[in-house]
């Protein structure tokens, strides 16, 4: 079913939103507009993308028409820099996660659980991601929810889920994006006035994963090259990056990597 634009632009009317029928990446033209001088906000959306991007450089599977699949440029001050300090990055990620969420209980009363950096989750199945970069003066967070997928392919069907399938029944992308952006707005003031402390306490709040649950992390990727580390999750520093308690007491800090339930 065609998104309807005109719909969602006269609830935003000071917003500029953008959206097309097909297109390599999201975050690849919300960087290109924000070289270009774009202003806080503007969204760029697609109804299929041929190249979406996810975090180490995988793709992301976007079915025709089923998912909804935007980037959104994150607010900047009156200078036209983006307001929140790169060492913050990761939190911002976090940030994001509880405005995903919280949209869609909203939009479709489906609950989600988070696992950290970037995993937004319905019964242990990932049914949206979030990939946040620093592009020059601009953060741009790139956001893939799959709505109304009926089936994924082979290799992702064990692993991946919709919106459509949690629910027994399709859902509005418009409604779902008409939640998400002003949650993404809350949730970034709340990070801008009340600093990391409120985030990390929420979203350790909101997933399964933060504490007390046994993982393994893939590190390809970071500076541990195929590393993988096994123990149980032990809370969020303050930077938001996530602590491992090893079998053997010591602590490792996870700042990068796959974070998996141990079967």
């Amino acid at each position: 079913m065609p998104f309807d634009l005109a719909m969602v632009r006269s609830q935003f009317p000071d917003r500029h939103i953008e959206w097309h029928a097909v297109l390599g990446s999201t975050m690849t033209e919300a960087s290109r507009l924000a070289a270009a001088g774009a202003p806080s906000g503007t969204v760029i959306g697609a109804d299929e993308q041929t190249a979406g991007l996810g975090r180490l450089g995988r793709t992301w599977h976007s079915e025709p028409g089923s998912g909804l699949y935007f980037s959104v440029i994150l607010p900047r001050d009156r200078h036209g820099r983006h307001r929140f300090p790169p060492a913050t990055l990761p939190v911002v990620t976090l940030a994001l996660g509880l405005a995903v969420s919280g949209a869609i209980l909203q939009a479709t009363n489906v609950t989600c659980d988070l696992r950290w950096p970037n995993d937004i989750l319905i019964q242990s199945k990932k049914c949206a991601g979030i990939l946040t970069v620093l592009e020059g003066s601009a953060i741009i967070a790139g956001i893939g929810i799959n709505v109304n997928h009926s089936q994924f392919p082979v290799e992702l069907e064990g692993i991946a889920t919709s919106l459509r399938i949690a629910a027994g029944h399709p859902h509005s992308r418009e409604r779902l994006l008409l939640e998400l952006l002003p949650s993404i707005d809350r949730y970034c003031t709340l990070l801008e006035t009340g600093g990391a402390e409120p985030i990390l306490k929420l979203f350790s709040s909101a997933s399964s994963y933060v504490s007390g649950r046994r993982v393994r992390v893939n590190q390809e990727g970071s500076t541990l090259l195929g590393t993988m580390l096994v123990g149980t999750t032990a809370g969020l520093n303050d930077s938001g990056f996530l602590i491992l308690r090893g079998d053997d007491g010591r602590n490792s800090l996870i700042v990068a990597g796959g974070v998996r339930p141990c079967s």
